[in-house]
C-alpha cells in the first residue's frame, strides 16, 4: 500500500499551463500551528492509462472523471463501478484504488484540508463516496478557474486558495444527478452577490441573516471576515477573466465592481503581487 500526501507533481506545470488537459500542481501545507479554515493541497487535470495502486492519502480530495469508464475500491470494498461524468470523495485514512476499463479516462480534482471541512459537507461517510453528475462542463471550467487563482507566491495565497476552493467545492454540489433541486448555502448566495456595490450590512438583509450571524458563517467556512470574502470573490473573478476573455482591463473591472479601473490596477496589484496587465500575459489561453 502507497501512503501519500499528495498526487505527485508534474513536472510542467507553469501559469497557463492549467488551460491544457495534462496539468497538476501541489502546494505547500500550512502549519499545523495555522489550523487554516480551509487550505488547497493539490489541484490537477489528466488522462490516466494504468490502475492506481490502494494508497491513503492525509487529506481530503474532490476526483471528478470526467470521460471514460472504470472502477473504485475504498475501504476494502468489493470495486464498483464508475462511469463519467462522476466525483469520487477520497477521504483521509481511507485506502483507496481506481482505474480505467476505456482508454479515454479523463481526471480532475483538488485536495484540501482545514477545520472547515464540515461545514462543506466534506465528512467522507461512505454512502457519499460516489456520486453521480449531470455535466462535467461546470467542472472542468471550476477547477481551471481555481489553478488560475490559486498561486503560492502571492501574497494573499491563502484567501485566494479558500474562496477558490469554496467555489469548486459548490460546483460540485450544484452538479449532482437525480431528482431534486440544489439550494444555494448562505455562502454560494453571498459569493454570487459579491460583485454587487452594496455594503456587508445590505448583503446581511438580502440574505436575511443577522450581521454576526454572516459573520461567523464566512469564518468558519474560509477563515476569513465577510468583507474580505467579498474582495477575495471579485480579484478571484477578475483573475478568471484576465485569463480567459479579451476583456479590456477597463471591462474586468467593471464586471467585478470596480467603476474605478485605476483603483482596481491599484488593489490588484497590491493583492495579487502584480498588475492585471502582467498577470494577463502569465495566465492568457494560449492561441
Amino acid at each position: 500500500m502507497e501512503t501519500q500526501a499528495h498526487p505527485p507533481p508534474d513536472a510542467h506545470w507553469a501559469a497557463g499551463r492549467q488551460h491544457g488537459d495534462h496539468w497538476q500542481h501541489t502546494f505547500p501545507r500550512p502549519a499545523a500551528a495555522q489550523r487554516p479554515a480551509l487550505a488547497c493541497t493539490a489541484v490537477g487535470m489528466r488522462p490516466l492509462h494504468l490502475p492506481q495502486a490502494p494508497r491513503v492519502f492525509d487529506h481530503h480530495v474532490a476526483l471528478v472523471v470526467l470521460t471514460g469508464s472504470g472502477w473504485l475500491s475504498w475501504g476494502g470494498r468489493e470495486p464498483v463501478d464508475v462511469v463519467a461524468p462522476v466525483l469520487l470523495r477520497l477521504p483521509p485514512g481511507t485506502e483507496h484504488s481506481y482505474g480505467p476499463r476505456t482508454a479515454d479516462w479523463s481526471e480532475c480534482y483538488a485536495g484540501f484540508t482545514g477545520t472547515a471541512l464540515a461545514a462543506h459537507g466534506e465528512n467522507g461517510h461512505p454512502d457519499d463516496i460516489v456520486t453521480r453528475l449531470s455535466s462535467a462542463g461546470p467542472v472542468r471550467r471550476a477547477v481551471r478557474k481555481l489553478a488560475t487563482v490559486c498561486d503560492e507566491t502571492e501574497p494573499h495565497f491563502a484567501s485566494f486558495a479558500a474562496v477558490g476552493l469554496q467555489e469548486y467545492l459548490a460546483t460540485l454540489r450544484r452538479g449532482r444527478a437525480g431528482p431534486g433541486r440544489h439550494v444555494p448555502t448562505v455562502l454560494e448566495r453571498f459569493a454570487e452577490a459579491a460583485v454587487l456595490p452594496i455594503s456587508v450590512p445590505e448583503h446581511s438583509r438580502r440574505l436575511a441573516l443577522p450581521r454576526d450571524d454572516l459573520r461567523d458563517a464566512v469564518g468558519r467556512a474560509v477563515g476569513c471576515s465577510p468583507k474580505e470574502f467579498i474582495l477575495t470573490t471579485r480579484l478571484n473573478l477578475a483573475k478568471d477573466l484576465l485569463a480567459t476573455t479579451g476583456l479590456t482591463v477597463a471591462a474586468v473591472a467593471r464586471r467585478v465592481g470596480y467603476p474605478d479601473q485605476g483603483y482596481f490596477t491599484r488593489l490588484f496589484t497590491k493583492r495579487v503581487g502584480t498588475p492585471p496587465s502582467s498577470f494577463r500575459l502569465r495566465h492568457a489561453r494560449p492561441s
